[in-house]
């Protein structure tokens, strides 16, 4: 298994009880393909640019293990949920 860090960025409507659904679903589907070693809230932060019409945003960031092929299947979720607007996964 190879190390990964993901960050997900996520619209800025989506409240606190959306943003810790959203936090317990991926930690959930990464932990049945690999290991979460920490999810981290880093708060509503000013984008550089405009990103589907939001200045901010509010920021994930997971550290987590997992098989190499598992990657495409969890972008593809990514892609397909509403509230995340852009997100990057990078292996250690």
């Amino acid at each position: 298994m190879n190390k990964y860090e993901s960050i997900i960025i996520v619209d800025p409507k989506v409240d606190e009880a959306g943003l810790k659904a959203l936090e317990e679903k991926y930690t959930k589907m990464i932990n049945e393909h690999g290991k979460v070693e920490s999810v981290e809230n880093m708060g509503l932060k000013k984008l550089a640019y405009p990103v589907k019409k939001n200045e901010e945003a509010t920021y994930l960031l997971f550290n987590f293990e997992a098989e190499p092929d598992y990657i495409v299947e969890l972008e593809r979720n990514y892609r397909i949920t509403d509230e995340i607007i852009k997100f990057i996964v990078v292996k250690k």
